[in-house]
């Protein structure tokens, strides 16, 4: 069953354009690599209020948005766990990734507000 890895991470809004710039070309290097499927989506409607009277906790209230802040929910999907940890592990060795001028560049988003985890799916429609 398919196996994905899920982000939640924090991007001032004046970033988007770059940090788009850096997940285009994450995106083609894992999909290279293997990755079945890689998404990367900018918050668009961060207080739903159409779940009916249900209190949710929203992504901006979980990661402490502020208000020149937006939350980016992306995710990589793989055949399997082993899949995921072979794709990531050529990922990581290209030689893209081991750039020199790579080395110190500055993220566009806060790395103190990202959440990552692996997941196996139970349901696939």
């Amino acid at each position: 069953m398919t196996y994905v890895d899920g982000f939640v991470l924090v991007v001032k809004k004046k970033n988007i354009s770059k940090y788009k710039k850096m997940a285009q070309d994450g995106g083609k290097l894992w999909k290279k690599h293997g990755a079945l499927e890689y998404l990367e989506c900018v918050g668009d409607d961060m207080n739903p209020s159409n779940m009916g009277p249900v209190k949710l906790l929203t992504f901006p209230k979980m990661t402490k948005t502020k208000s020149d802040e937006t939350v980016i929910f992306s995710f990589i999907t793989y055949e399997s766990r082993k899949h995921r940890d072979e794709v990531n592990k050529r990922v990581m060795t290209d030689p893209v990734m081991n750039d020199p001028k790579n080395k110190n560049m500055k993220m566009p988003f806060d790395m103190k507000k990202m959440a990552y985890g692996g997941f196996n799916a139970i349901v696939n429609l």
